[in-house]
């Protein structure tokens, strides 16, 4: 097919878009209802709406184990109170050099400090929040130069659309939002001689700044997608791998003006983070999140709290009777109030029927179901810490516990490391790098492809099992010794010191490497040649005195024996 316009051919992605979401928005909304009311949009029109939107919540059961599952990945994951990543090679002997070893210590150092300094740790929260309800979630990662490097930007559930290549990463991403003219002018425009320049805008833009309607809604279409006339020789940003194109929509639309963009520009790499909890075959959006598993018993508990309310509503006041007599009259059923009839011995208001509401078994019932959604939301594990008598357990159980509790969550973890955190290193690194912001490598890392290793609380509880394994084997060895000394032999302890460090996350400047060590060696050794010699100086010294104080003595002995001759006569 030609398209006339650029514009046409995005448009008819666009709608494709649309129709392969659609069968997902019906489950989002039902989520959205029941456990973050305001985390989604599917309507560009709600912004800037505050109207109360949990109208279908009566138990906030969901809600709490959401923002439980929310934190507890954070702190997991991503804590800015400690590293979570390293960067290594894809040799280890090359990445335990010293020179290697401390330019990629202090590369982590720099983009960790760019982390902190950005908004990255306030966004996240609200992706790992997306990501547990609804299974998907997106977030932008861009380059700024006001000193923060990188700012991040969440999007909710319904705003925008994706599509994936052939290796099943988000390669495309579409998305609707509104801004005032005042807001459009200020991002997309720039003067000439002092007046904006209108040929990107279109003529409704133009109309509403004239008569001063500068907060007029103003919806606006962005796509991020591979350019098609990518050229790596060419610096022009309409030339980069990513095509990036924003451009009016909605009202005011013309489609004369097909051929105006607020921006057109590109990317040399995906600016869009898009997490899926789980894939499934070819799907583009996450499933089997928590949420999504949970929503029945979600449903279940606020109907279940909506009956209990309706049943003890009932007890307390009940549905009433009365005599035909009395209809019409004044009445009240209010506590302190009379009613005044004219037969006392007939009957006045009496209930149409006992309530008796086994509310002990219903709560019961609730409880149980209310259990089963703290477990989806893996509530029960992250909080399992915080519910542990202290004065009864030790350090060692708590460390365990806390390990345990973060396995569960290992397959979660490398599906967040694949669609989220290898991509935002890999983006924050190479913005370092063109901002020139990173001390220069060493030779020997010109043109190798560097690696990220995950040291976050998750991730170690993953190597903790190997952690095991090596203190129980030393422990084992060293208790041999006691009865052989020679299985000594068979352990490197220099070895099990880097391996066991490197489990631990130890920091690399705390340990020594390979060279520094050699160097210790050769100077102990040396130390030990120089008092060798030193000590077979003195040893030599002191023979020869010995020898020359036995040689005197000789001559003195023999002096005596021909005095003591001649005077015998002897001679």
């Amino acid at each position: 097919m030609i398209y006339k316009t650029k514009r046409q051919q995005l448009e008819l992605i666009k709608s494709s878009l649309e129709n392969e979401r659609t069968s997902f928005e019906s489950h989002w909304r039902d989520l959205s209802d029941f456990i973050l009311p305001r985390r989604s949009r599917f309507s560009i029109s709600d912004v800037n709406k505050g109207d109360r939107r949990n109208q279908k919540i009566i138990d906030s059961t969901a809600t709490l184990a959401a923002r439980t599952l929310r934190s507890g990945i954070m702190s997991g994951v991503t804590s800015p109170a400690r590293p979570w990543f390293r960067l290594t090679t894809q040799d280890p002997d090359l990445a335990e050099w010293g020179p290697v070893k401390q330019w990629l210590h202090a590369v982590q150092q720099r983009v960790s400090a760019s982390y902190l300094k950005s908004n990255l740790y306030n966004i996240l929260p609200t992706v790992y929040g997306d990501l547990g309800v609804f299974g998907t979630a997106a977030m932008s990662v861009e380059e700024v130069f006001n000193g923060d490097v990188i700012h991040a930007k969440s999007f909710p559930i319904g705003s925008y659309w994706v599509a994936k290549d052939d290796f099943g990463r988000i390669n495309t991403f579409v998305r609707e939002f509104r801004m005032t003219v005042a807001q459009l002018l200020e991002t997309f425009g720039s003067k000439k001689n002092g007046e904006f320049d209108w040929s990107n805008f279109s003529t409704y833009v133009r109309g509403q700044y004239d008569q001063g309607n500068l907060q007029t809604w103003i919806d606006v279409t962005h796509f991020v997608m591979p350019n098609s006339e990518y050229d790596p020789k060419n610096p022009i940003a309409k030339f980069k791998k990513f095509t990036s194109c924003y451009f009016e929509s909605g009202t005011g639309y013309d489609s004369k003006e097909d051929d105006k963009y607020l921006r057109e520009s590109g990317y040399d790499y995906f600016p869009i983070l898009v997490p899926r909890w789980e894939t499934t075959a070819e799907d583009v959006y996450g499933t089997n999140c928590p949420g999504m598993e949970a929503l029945g018993d979600i449903k279940q508990l606020q109907n279940g709290e909506k009956r209990i309310m309706e049943a003890v509503d009932k007890m307390i006041r009940p549905p009433m009777k009365g005599p035909t007599s009395m209809k019409g009259q004044a009445a009240s059923i209010i506590s302190g109030d009379i009613t005044y009839i004219d037969n006392v011995n007939g009957q006045g208001f009496e209930p149409v029927y006992e309530v008796n509401f086994r509310i002990q078994e219903m709560e019961m019932k609730q409880s149980q179901v209310r259990s089963r959604i703290q477990r989806s939301f893996y509530e029960d594990l992250f909080l399992m810490l915080s519910n542990l008598d202290r004065r009864q357990i030790t350090a060692r159980e708590i460390e365990e516990r806390h390990e345990e509790k973060l396995l569960a969550l290992g397959p979660v973890l490398e599906q967040i490391n694949q669609d989220l955190l290898d991509p935002l290193t890999d983006i924050a690194f190479n913005i370092h790098l063109r901002q020139r912001l990173l001390p220069p490598p060493p030779p020997e890392l010109q043109g190798m492809e560097l690696k990220v290793e995950y040291i976050s609380v998750m991730a170690q509880a993953q190597k903790m099992l190997g952690v095991s394994s090596v203190e129980r084997f030393t422990q084992f060895v060293g208790g041999l010794a006691q009865v052989d000394q020679g299985v000594l032999r068979k352990i490197k302890a220099d070895q099990i010191v880097d391996v066991y460090g490197e489990m631990l996350s130890v920091p690399p400047s705390i340990v020594r490497t390979d060279e520094e060590v050699q160097q210790i060696i050769q100077a102990e050794q040396a130390q030990q040649m120089q008092q060798m010699q030193m000590q077979q100086q003195m040893q030599a010294v002191d023979m020869a005195k010995k020898l020359s104080e036995t040689k005197i003595n000789q001559q003195d002995a023999a002096l005596d024996e021909l005095i003591r001759q001649a005077q015998s006569g002897g001679i």
